[in-house]
């Protein structure tokens, strides 16, 4: 069955500095979720132990696959928790290129976009990852290394990229998108 989650345009139509991004997974939620496109709703992927949280919304570009198989993910940066299943217009602001070892042993890429609300007051000047401050980009490469360590995988950040390849790494992820059927007269 078709998702229409997953059926969403990556890019915002007649913007190509937009793009949709799911939540998944609230700011500051223990919970995991995580959507299941068989079943056509969200499912709860597992619980951080205490004292770990997630420290923005968590989710994915719809219409993308990352080299791990599933859509691109994205850390969106929001003041405030928007929920699972919230669609959000967003400006990608970089990425990190990670490389995750899989519970199979084997080691895949599974970077992670940064992205801000592109219609947040708060993140209007926030273009690139340098626009953040050192301590936010080292407390978020720290949470996805300590989430994988918790799960006993390991987790290697390989480098910080701006905006343009986090652009570059979403084209590359695009699945075509289906042309509209013609109609006959």
């Amino acid at each position: 069955m078709a998702s229409p989650l997953h059926e969403l345009p990556a890019h915002v139509p007649h913007s190509r500095s937009r793009v949709h991004v799911v939540v998944e997974t609230p700011k500051g939620d223990r919970n995991k979720f995580a959507f299941e496109p068989d079943l056509q709703a969200f499912k709860l992927k597992g619980v951080l132990p205490e004292g770990h949280s997630f420290p923005f919304d968590f989710g994915f570009v719809p219409s993308t696959q990352a080299a791990d198989g599933d859509p691109l993910d994205v850390l969106l940066i929001l003041s405030a928790p928007a929920f699972p299943g919230c669609v959000v217009e967003a400006r990608l602001i970089g990425a990190l290129e990670v490389e995750q070892e899989e519970p199979n042993g084997q080691t895949v890429r599974n970077d992670r976009l940064l992205a801000v609300a592109a219609d947040a007051r708060e993140h209007k000047g926030i273009r690139e990852l340098a626009d953040l401050a050192p301590e936010m980009l080292h407390e978020i490469e720290h949470f996805f290394i300590s989430y994988n360590a918790v799960k006993g995988q390991q987790l290697t950040v390989r480098r910080r990229v701006g905006a343009a390849r986090a652009t570059a790494l979403l084209d590359e992820a695009a699945l075509p998108r289906p042309k509209p059927h013609e109609r006959t007269s």
